[in-house]
């Protein structure tokens, strides 16, 4: 395989990524209040190995490393997200002066050594106070983002000029609301779909009040888009294809860059009446123009009819409800440790996907990685499966801007190993290893590469 940074356009943006949860630890630092998160991690069972964010890379500290790691590295913009918990402790009232120094000073940092800022405001660290009152499934957490996202703006619009309102509403909402496995927990099944709707809500009175903050914003939303495939051309596959790639991606594209909902998508969920219900302005204010899409890839789908036989009383909560029957199948090609198959083509699908209903819209990679079990071995870290991921998929980004799409920029997931979520501290993701009981970072062979390319 040959790759080249001259594959790529001179003002392409090189970037990696990190999430305020995973990385910054300090959750009783600063003002900073509760988040969903910091609740969720206390449950027996919830984390994989009974950890939490609590301290996970200490980035809130140590930001001025990691910074100075990323100018080595050699990118040039960082993709952060602001913790809402910092700017409004409890999701309502006046910004907290203290959570605004923090991000001012990491941007500050940022400009300084070269990098572009890139900031999310919601990257699933919903302040535990307005889940008490309904979290996401309820119509006023949308108002409040919105509010929120004006703070943000008017405080930090003048050092962060590229913003990204929401981080993969998909796993808010299914994962969050329908399967349980994310934070806040819920097992609601279809319903989580109306948790999606006042994301996607939020997304928009975010877009607008950014706008009226600094009208010379650069923003845009983040979605974690699949390639989905049917394992067959039969009609039982097709339709299984239908059905994930309407709820990971067309529930989410759809309303943003077409202004209106797939109506197969509600029937599948059983909510067409709920969504009619929903006053008609939701999908102006959904469909405001972006400047940019930012596409999370990781892997590819290939579905096929389940059994034609099934219980409706099913024991264990779905993240895909109402297509609960669908089976996931094994494509036989290498898998990371997350157990995702590796098909770097599928980044090119996604694009696809974006730019055949947004022509004219550009489009970045906002997250693209691997999990592997890393070993230490006299001080190195060599991770020559992690090192593949990226060139493979380098290339497929090499070969989309061959084919014309208007692909402007590409994060790494992630800049350091971090907290992952469910799986707390047994997965990492970054280009530079973490020792957790020192704090100590170490670049992989595969951030070598990276660097080295760049």
């Amino acid at each position: 395989m040959t790759l080249d940074r001259a594959d790529f356009p001179s003002d392409f943006v090189w970037g990696t990524a990190t999430a305020a949860y995973q990385v910054e630890g300090a959750t009783n630092e600063g003002g900073r209040g509760p988040s969903i998160w910091d609740d969720f991690a206390r449950h027996p069972g919830a984390i994989a190995d009974g950890s939490s964010g609590d301290i996970a890379d200490d980035h809130y500290h140590r930001f001025v490393e990691d910074v100075g790691i990323m100018a080595d590295l050699g990118v040039t913009a960082y993709r952060f997200s602001i913790a809402w918990p910092r700017i409004q402790p409890q999701g309502v009232g006046a910004a907290n002066p203290d959570g605004i120094s923090f991000y001012r000073r990491l941007a500050e940092a940022l400009l300084q050594r070269g990098i572009t800022p890139f900031a999310t405001l919601y990257h699933w660290d919903l302040p535990l106070a307005l889940e008490d009152r309904g979290g996401w499934l309820n119509r006023d957490t949308a108002e409040r983002f919105g509010d929120y996202a004006g703070f943000a703006a008017a405080e930090l619009g003048d050092v962060v000029t590229n913003w990204i309102t929401l981080n993969e509403p998909w796993c808010s909402s299914f994962l969050g609301y329908a399967s349980g496995e994310h934070a806040p927990g819920k097992r609601i099944g279809s319903r989580a779909s109306h948790a999606a709707h006042h994301l996607l809500l939020g997304h928009g009175r975010a877009v607008a009040a950014i706008r009226e903050a600094r009208p010379t914003a650069n923003v845009g939303v983040t979605l974690n888009l699949y390639s989905v495939r049917p394992a067959t051309q039969s009609t039982g596959d097709l339709d299984a294809a239908r059905r994930i790639d309407g709820l990971q991606n067309r529930l989410f594209l759809d309303p943003i860059l077409l202004g209106r909902y797939p109506a197969d998508v509600l029937h599948d969920l059983g909510e067409e009446e709920w969504f009619a219900a929903n006053p008609s302005t939701d999908a102006v204010e959904i469909a405001a123009p972006i400047d940019f899409l930012g596409i999370n890839y990781y892997s590819r789908h290939v579905v096929a009819a389940g059994p034609t036989t099934t219980t409706t009383t099913t024991t264990e909560a779905s993240s895909n409800p109402g297509s609960e029957s669908v089976q996931f199948l094994d494509t036989g090609v290498p898998r990371t440790q997350m157990g995702w198959p590796i098909h770097p083509d599928g980044l090119i699908d996604v694009l696809e996907l974006a730019h055949d209903r947004s022509p004219d819209l550009p489009l970045y990679i906002t997250e693209n990685g691997a999990a592997y079990e890393d070993v230490v071995t006299g001080g190195e870290i060599v991770d020559e499966e992690r090192r593949r991921y990226f060139e493979q998929h380098l290339a497929a980004c090499a070969d989309a801007l061959r084919r014309g799409l208007p692909l402007k920029g590409y994060f790494a997931w992630s800049l350091i190993d971090n907290f992952e979520w469910a799986w707390g501290y047994t997965r990492r993701f970054g280009l530079v290893y973490v020792d957790y009981e020192t704090q100590r970072r170490t670049v992989k062979h595969s951030g070598r590469w990276f660097a080295n390319f760049l």
